[in-house]
């Protein structure tokens, strides 16, 4: 088992390993104490792992109840949560209990903001079953839900006090959805880490990857998670250098939204990456070789990388972003394997650049 601590403004403990929905229970009381657990989760997750969850709570002394919500990012709104945030009114929780959020990014950033806003917060612990979840959305502190006018335009920095990563969970995953996770997996690596891309450029995480190393996937997620601390610790609140986490979701948020969000999160991001990498290249700014090294290791792990969306339709989306900044927007350009560098840049820039992105 990997043991990642998180110094954040209210520290916490990455514990990333097998088995550990057993002892989950063990865990929480450790680092939430409270009386009373509520699990939060999906339609989809909530069948494999609920009861292993509660029965670990209930043995470790915990009075246990559960809230389960449609699966999917379109059920990531605003009566979802109301719904949430009445369900632990009418379990009479306290500021000294927990909420347990079970399940992939939307469950993660649904949970993590009930607990974020009921009596003005109370203590969280995270339990990501998806590789998305784990290598990105559980860990750092970001809460949200989604309006019409965009993705995550609701939302609260909410730490949690424990965040468990059971790398068995994800053998219950699809290919397709293990896929959906390796996009953020990549964009650590392009930001923060050349080695980590080299690694995975030699042997690609894949779902068949874990079945033959379960050891290597649980290593990839732990390294994922260090680059993610390392990057939180410095910029909590997102005034500077945790922008670079943003890169390729400007425009991937954009393909989103023009999906409706039938389009996973991970793609998504995988062929914003490779615009704005694209288009960095046309502006000199990139060195060229990245784009086909992008591309190759996206592939590889079965992601796209085009936009099936015009420049036109992007760009009305975009304006959305939680990024914009009147008529400017920040952006993440990538320099080299390893490196990226935030920049503001116009509105029109920001257009051309989606053109150069999508025709080069």
């Amino acid at each position: 088992m990997h043991v990642i601590d998180v110094p954040a403004s209210t520290p916490y403990r990455v514990h990333i390993g097998t088995r550990l929905l057993e002892a989950s229970g063990g865990i929480i009381a450790s680092a939430c104490g409270g009386a009373q657990a509520a699990v939060i989760t999906d339609s989809n997750v909530g069948p494999l792992y609920a009861d292993i969850v509660a029965d670990s709570l209930k043995a470790a002394g915990y009075a246990v109840c559960v809230f389960t919500f449609e699966a999917g990012e379109e059920h990531k709104r605003a009566d979802t949560l109301l719904a949430a945030l009445e369900f632990l009114a009418e379990h009479e929780l306290d500021r000294n209990d927990v909420v347990v959020a079970l399940g992939g990014g939307v469950t993660g950033d649904l949970g993590g903001l009930a607990a974020a806003l009921y009596m003005r917060g109370i203590k969280l612990a995270q339990m990501p079953t998806s590789l998305l979840a784990m290598v990105d959305s559980s860990v750092g502190g970001k809460t949200a839900i989604d309006l019409e006018a965009g993705k995550n335009l609701v939302g609260a920095f909410w730490q949690p006090r424990v965040v468990i990563a059971d790398i068995g969970c994800l053998g219950t995953l699809t290919p397709e959805q293990f896929a959906d996770g390796c996009g953020e997996v990549v964009k650590h690596g392009v930001i923060a880490d050349p080695d980590l891309f080299a690694a995975l450029e030699q042997t690609p995480p894949t779902l068949q990857l874990l079945m033959t190393n379960l050891a290597r996937v649980e290593a990839i997620v732990a390294r994922n998670i260090e680059i993610k601390r390392d990057v939180v610790a410095q910029d909590e609140r997102e005034g500077s250098v945790r922008k670079l986490l943003n890169f390729g979701h400007s425009i991937g948020h954009a393909i989103e939204a023009c999906a409706a969000f039938t389009i996973g999160h991970g793609n998504c991001v995988a062929a914003g990456m490779c615009a704005i990498t694209r288009a960095a290249i046309a502006e000199g700014a990139c060195d060229p070789d990245v784009i086909d090294r992008l591309t190759g290791l996206l592939e590889a792990c079965g992601l796209m990388t085009t936009s099936p969306y015009s420049a036109e339709e992007l760009f009305a989306c975009a304006l959305h972003d939680k990024k914009r900044h009147g008529d400017s927007i920040d952006l993440v350009i990538p320099r080299r394997i390893g490196a990226c560098s935030i920049e503001n840049v116009s509105l029109d820039a920001f257009r051309i650049l989606i053109e150069e992105g999508l025709a080069s």
